[in-house]
C-alpha cells in the first residue's frame, strides 16, 4: 500500500506544478502582448495627432508662431510685390506687354498732320486767325498785339493795328490751308498756314509785321526786315 500511496502523491505534485507553470506562462504572454502593442502605438503615433473626422483641429499660439517663422522665407512673393531679389529683376507681365507695344528706344508718335482747307478766316491780329470760337496761331512767329505802339516819342503810330490790317488785306477773305491733326480742334492751336504757296508766318516775318519766335527758322528773315526798316521797324506808313 505504501508504494501506491507514494506514486499517487508524486503524480499529484506533478499535476500541481504543471498547473502553476501553465498559469505563469499565460500571465507572462499577456503582459508581453500588452507591452508589444504599447511600443507599436508609441512608434507610429505622430507628434501632433491628427484630428478625427468631423473634429476641429486646434493649435497653440506658440506652435503657430513657430510654424509661420519656419515657412516665411520660403513663401512666394505676392503679385503686387514685384519680382523676388533672387530672380534678377525679371520684368512683370505688364512690363513685357508694354515693351511689346513700344519698341526699345522709340516713343509713340503723335497723329500725322495734314493740310486742311479753311474758308474765310478772321484776323484777330498779325499772327492769329479765328474760325468762330477756334483759333490758329501761325507757327514760327510771335503774334503782334493789336494795341502795340511803335516809333519814337512824337512820332508814334499804331503799328499793331496796321500789322493786323496788312494781314487782312493779304487774305481778303480767301481760304487758307493749315496743317492740322483734326478739323475738330478746340481753343487755340499753333500750326503753319498758307495762302496758295505763300506761308503766312514767313510773309509776316519778311515784311516786319511780326517778330520771330525763339529758335524759329524765321529769325533770319525777321532780322533782315528789322535792318531794312520794314513794318514794325519803320515809320508810320500813313505818312508816306
Amino acid at each position: 500500500m505504501r508504494p501506491a500511496a507514494f506514486l499517487t502523491g508524486i503524480t499529484g505534485m506533478v499535476v500541481v506544478v504543471g498547473l502553476l507553470m501553465a498559469g505563469e506562462a499565460r500571465l507572462g504572454g499577456g503582459t508581453a502582448g500588452e507591452e508589444t502593442m504599447s511600443a507599436e502605438e508609441t512608434a507610429t503615433a505622430p507628434a501632433d495627432a491628427a484630428p478625427k473626422a468631423g473634429e476641429r483641429a486646434t493649435i497653440s499660439d506658440d506652435r503657430a508662431e513657430m510654424i509661420a517663422r519656419s515657412v516665411e522665407p520660403m513663401a512666394p512673393p505676392s503679385p503686387a510685390s514685384g519680382p523676388a531679389p533672387s530672380d534678377g529683376g525679371a520684368p512683370k507681365p505688364a512690363d513685357v506687354a508694354q515693351q511689346a507695344e513700344t519698341p526699345a528706344g522709340e516713343t509713340a508718335s503723335p497723329p500725322a498732320k495734314k493740310a486742311v482747307e479753311l474758308a474765310r478766316p478772321m484776323v484777330d491780329n498779325a499772327g492769329i486767325l479765328s474760325f468762330g470760337e477756334r483759333r490758329l496761331q501761325l507757327a514760327g512767329i510771335v503774334p503782334t498785339p493789336v494795341d502795340r505802339i511803335c516809333g519814337p516819342a512824337g512820332r508814334q503810330w499804331p503799328c499793331g493795328m496796321m500789322a493786323k490790317t496788312a494781314l487782312r488785306l493779304l487774305l481778303r477773305n480767301r481760304s487758307v490751308n493749315c496743317d492740322l491733326e483734326t478739323v475738330e480742334w478746340k481753343e487755340t492751336v499753333t500750326t503753319a498756314c498758307r495762302l496758295g504757296t505763300e506761308d503766312l508766318g514767313s510773309w509776316l516775318a519778311e515784311n516786319g509785321w511780326a517778330e520771330a519766335a525763339a529758335g524759329s527758322p524765321l529769325t533770319a528773315a525777321a532780322e533782315k526786315a528789322r535792318q531794312a526798316g520794314k513794318g514794325l521797324y519803320g515809320d508810320d506808313p500813313r505818312r508816306n
